[in-house]
């Protein structure tokens, strides 16, 4: 069962669950055919938010039903699955509908030494005399159960994987669980080859499946949701171990003076490039930067031939919810500093001291902290208010955790907000978020908001006679259907650029989302990541067919043209001298590279797509002082580039070394690591 079939296309902005789709895969069981019915129930940050149940119709027929609610938003999954012998699947029948509400409809069938598959996203078939285990595209979680199944029966732990791939499983240790009256003994098991990294997954002693947690994500065994933090804790002490070792492979960390010779530096001061230039870094700062044949070296220093390279401050990402994976998807992509934008506070703040200490691979991190209002849209966020008491302690928790921004999500009580804001101010902490529902992008801006995040928003402003509640899905689908018809040259739309001018507001405008929600179909790579598909693992690439939110029949083409509208927006934001910071909402450091893409084709000039991806970034949160730009005395946080995207933004991608905090990076050695071909 692949990760997209239940889950939103982009982080937190649609569930920020994108970047957990491997643990969103890892659901499983072995059960004793005498049990008829077992259910799990579907946490989200904690917070019940639905089921799965599996049962038994005979030996080797089984039927699941999941689904959860996510503000409006979920998947609803029937699937019925015939297995063989060797507990690998030979018939596998789904229907329902995906997280954004797309009908879907899956079959995969073995027979004769031949295996075939169809659902919207991908048609094949095969010749097979042996069992390979076909991973569908919109299944239910047990089913990658009946693979950890298949696994543990296969005499090497191995086992072939369909349409391509292959998986393995190991134990990594076990735990005794107490609930009341209630024990039980269960065991840690770690699955490798459905992507980035391994899964772990908790099994009961005949190997059926007990819980599969996560901080923001979790499916536990009815009744034992009390032993969440336990499996948690168990589960990092093993990645823990991972991660320090391939910490340690990845990590140049640089004793003597390094030296960049003959390098094209990008000036994000000026915008502009020079040649032939020499960058000195001794520790973790920039000693000196001069002309070739002008700059002092010391003999000792290790010295980097950037000939036909351009040298340029580490990017920025200034819309994350960050887990373990993206710090290395981060560096690997040249992003070095990011801003956390909602996240599970022990997980943000754990990885952020990693990251700090150099024990785990990752970028910079600045903690925006999440307020939502209670109710059935909420946010999977545990900070929830419904009073003037509870929006101030909110505020003043996060502050004293050290967070410099407080983010306001869509079910925030419209009479809150003041409050919210003048606390957050009072404690020097920035204001954002989305716009709750029943207030307008203008309201908010008068009210205090410093940015806001995504630029549908900017839309909704216009629609507020038609669309006033903005919790649902409605905050996208209406702009899908009206964003072309705005005019831009309004009145009433230059009074708005105006505003946003008077209050210096920033806009977070995450287009690489839009473009994926509005423009993806089913069947074809979403166009944000066709340029790096084919270098993904099979697992996460075959994601990328699922497609945006689902089409009315006869708008294709104006869904199309809203998207469009967004960039039009965008550069009009850009011409009216109002911030723009660059952030992503998505697949970490790819879709920042997307995202940069974007700027350009709405008319933004290279040069100025990379300066506000870096001191503009710096200035905005107000690191500049040591961050932002390649200058003497700055942080050591700077990225080589085999290229030159001053003339074709796209070569950002091109990343080779990442030096962050004076350590250094090879992009091709962390690639190597998850999985990512060159």
């Amino acid at each position: 069962m692949c990760w997209q079939a239940f889950l939103p296309a982009n982080t937190f902005l649609f569930d920020a669950l994108l970047k957990r789709f491997i643990l969103c895969c890892i659901l499983f069981s072995t059960p004793v055919f005498a049990a008829t019915k077992v259910t799990y129930n579907v946490l989200l940050a904690g917070n019940q938010a639905g089921i799965q149940t599996t049962e038994f119709i005979s030996s080797d027929e089984r039927q699941f039903s999941f689904e959860y609610t996510d503000r409006g938003r979920g998947p609803k999954i029937q699937c019925r699955m015939i297995l063989n012998q060797q507990s690998i699947p030979v018939l596998v029948e789904i229907s329902g509908n995906d997280y954004l509400k797309s009908p879907i409809e899956e079959r995969f069938h073995w027979d004769k030494g031949k295996a075939s598959w169809e659902s919207p996203a991908e048609a094949g078939e095969k010749a097979l005399d042996t069992g390979a285990f076909y991973i569908s595209v919109n299944g239910v979680p047990e089913e990658i159960g009946v693979l950890a199944a298949a696994l543990l029966a296969s005499p090497e732990k191995t086992l072939a994987l369909l349409p391509e791939g292959e998986a393995h499983i190991e134990k990594a240790g076990t735990l005794e669980l107490k609930v009341g009256e209630m024990d039980r003994k269960v065991g840690q098991y770690v699955l490798t080859g459905l992507g980035f990294l391994p899964v772990a997954v908790w099994l009961d002693d005949d190997n059926s499946f007990f819980a599969s947690v996560d901080p923001y994500f979790t499916v536990i065994r009815e009744g034992w949701e009390s032993s969440v933090a336990d499996l948690q804790k168990a589960q990092e002490e093993v990645s823990s171990r991972r991660f320090t070792e391939m910490t340690a492979r990845l990590s140049h960390r640089l004793t003597d003076p390094v030296v960049i010779e003959h390098a094209n530096l990008f000036d994000s001061e000026t915008g502009e490039s020079h040649k032939n230039m020499t960058i000195v870094i001794s520790g973790n700062r920039i000693q000196s930067v001069g002309s070739d044949g002008e700059t002092a070296i010391d003999p000792n220093a290790q010295k980097i031939d950037a000939q036909g390279q351009m040298v340029m401050p580490g990017l920025w990402d200034m819309h994350v919810h960050i887990q373990d994976v993206d710090g290395l998807l981060n560096l690997a992509n040249g992003v070095t500093t990011v801003r956390d934008l909602a996240n599970d506070i022990d997980t943000v703040m754990a990885l952020k001291k990693k990251f700090e200490e150099g024990a785990l691979v990752g970028p910079r991190v600045i903690l925006a902290g999440i307020i939502d209002g209670t109710g059935p849209f909420a946010g999977p966020t545990k900070m929830l208010v419904s009073n003037e008491q509870e929006a101030r302690a909110a505020v003043d928790q996060y502050a004293k955790l050290g967070y410099e921004q407080i983010k306001i999500y869509s079910s925030v009580k419209p009479e809150l907000v003041p409050f919210i804001i003048e606390e957050a101010h009072k404690n020097k902490l920035r204001v954002s978020g989305h716009v709750p529902a029943f207030m307008t992008a203008e309201e908010v801006v008068k009210l205090g908001f410093d940015e806001i995040q995504h630029v549908n928003f900017l839309f909704l402003n216009f629609l507020a006679d038609t669309v006033k509640d903005t919790r649902t899905p409605l905050r996208f689908t209406a702009v899908a259907e009206n964003a072309a018809k705005l005019d831009l040259n309004s009145q009433a739309v230059k009074d708005f650029f105006q505003l946003l001018k008077q209050r210096k507001t920033v806009i977070d405008p995450t287009v690489n989302v839009f473009e994926n929600l509005f423009t993806a179909r089913q069947g074809v790579a979403s166009p944000g990541y066709a340029a790096v598909a084919d270098r993904l693992p099979p697992q996460v690439r075959r994601g990328l067919l699922t497609g945006g939110l689902p089409v009315p029949e006869g708008m294709d083409q104006q869904y199309r043209a809203s998207f469009q509208a967004l960039l039009h927006m965008v550069k009009r934001l850009y011409d009216e001298g109002i911030p723009i910071v660059a952030g992503t909402d998505s697949l970490a450091g790819f879709s920042l590279h997307r995202e940069l893409e974007l700027y350009a084709q709405a008319g933004i000039p290279p040069a100025r797509v990379l300066q506000l991806a870096t001191l503009g970034c710096a200035r905005i949160m107000k690191k500049d002082s040591q961050l932002g730009s390649v200058s003497p005395g700055k942080l050591a946080d700077l990225i080589l580039i085999d290229g030159d995207p001053l003339s074709n933004i796209s070569d950002v991608r091109k990343v080779r070394i990442v030096i962050k905090n004076g350590v250094m990076f090879r992009t091709s050695e962390i690639d190597s690591e998850i999985g990512i071909k060159p």
